[in-house]
């Protein structure tokens, strides 16, 4: 079985990652390094400096070359990128008829999130053993899903949500079954799951009609917009919060279904309503603080928004097209916590009680 898992892995790695590329323009970019500043005026005034950076290149086919690169601060934070010696950038390269023209893209910091990243995959596996590397594995395989699965499709023209709903079966599947093994514990997880998620999508995208909300909630909507006007920006609201709730939905559908399966385990006499009695229980436990998670994940995200609120009328505030959209998704993801609890409840009751015979076949073994 576990020959199986790695090649299973394996394959799915190698198709998706060759998957339907995005076929538009990709703009180019290299690493360098700022060796020195010097500043000139360009307007007293109003305060703006321009930086004379000589950056060394640090990769592609110009690495070890040194140029000179112009950047301008106008004094606006959002926009503005301070360069000191020594710091690592990134350059963005347009080929012109005049030759290579370098401009400064943003501040290196890939570094930091593979470190980060390392942490993260050590602490996993490290607590987690065997069951942390699967879940590492399917950490994998989602992000593969996302970018090279879902991205192109909805690029490609397919309903967003539908093309959202395939990637949370799929990466739904893939991650309970990895996790928890091949058995009627994982099979109700994940009948449960993917039923929440259908009907939060359902759920939201009837608040996105009834509210009239039109998709464009940030700077990055309206980048999209320019580069892609023919994408239905509503659908691609309704796929976003689809996603976003899928995480803590599957926490909750795993953990009814292995309180479930292991009361049945230690006695095999409960009865179908005595099971799901017991995951009652404890999904009422589970229903406050991952409702709470959700809301707070979404809360601290919003919260430049909610310190906006202070100086504009509530009644406006309310109303605004982002923050409506933010409090449907914290709203709507709890809505599918809530529901899957009792769906999960009595699939996985009633499953675990069907036949005499499990379909057990445990990665672990």
């Amino acid at each position: 079985m576990n020959k199986f898992l790695i090649i299973l892995f394996l394959f799915l790695t190698t198709i998706l990652t060759s998957f339907a590329q995005n076929e538009s323009a990709v703009l180019a970019s290299i690493k360098g390094t700022v060796e020195s500043i010097t500043y000139t005026d360009v307007e007293p005034e109003i305060a703006q400096q321009r930086q004379i950076a000589e950056i060394k290149i640090q990769n592609s086919v110009l690495k070890g070359n040194i140029i000179n690169v112009e950047n301008l601060i106008t004094g606006n934070p959002y926009y503005d990128i301070i360069l000191k010696k020594g710091m690592d950038i990134i350059l963005h390269v347009e080929d012109t008829d005049e030759g290579l023209n370098f401009s400064i893209e943003s501040i290196n910091r890939s570094n930091i999130l593979i470190w980060l990243s390392l942490l993260f995959c050590g602490l996993l596996i490290y607590v987690g053993r065997k069951k942390g590397l699967y879940s590492f594995i399917s950490i994998i395989l989602t992000s593969i899903l996302i970018f090279n699965f879902l991205s192109p499709m909805i690029l490609f023209g397919i309903n967003p949500i539908i093309a959202t709903l395939t990637i949370c079966l799929l990466s739904t599947a893939l991650t309970i079954y990895l996790v928890g093994g091949f058995n009627k514990k994982s099979t109700s997880a994940t009948l449960g799951c993917i039923l929440s998620i259908i009907l939060a999508g359902i759920l939201a995208l009837i608040v996105s009609k009834i509210a009239h909300l039109t998709g464009f909630n940030d700077e990055y909507t309206m980048f999209l917009y320019a580069s892609q006007p023919q994408l239905n920006f509503v659908l691609i609201s309704v796929s976003t919060i689809i996603l976003a709730t899928l995480g803590a939905v599957m926490d909750v559908a795993m953990s009814i279904a292995s309180t479930i399966n292991e009361i049945y385990t230690v006695d095999t006499s409960k009865t179908t309503k005595e099971l799901y009695t017991c995951g009652m229980n404890v999904g009422k436990d589970i229903i406050g603080t991952m409702a709470n998670t959700l809301i707070l994940v979404y809360l601290g995200s919003s919260l430049p928004l909610l310190l906006l609120s202070t100086n504009i009328d509530l009644q406006k505030f309310f109303n605004l097209n982002q923050v409506v959209t933010e409090i449907s998704s914290a709203l709507i993801g709890s809505c599918a916590i809530v529901i899957c609890v009792p769906l999960t409840a009595i699939i996985t009751s009633n499953l675990i009680k069907t036949g005499t015979k499990e379909f057990n076949f445990n990665i672990e073994e």
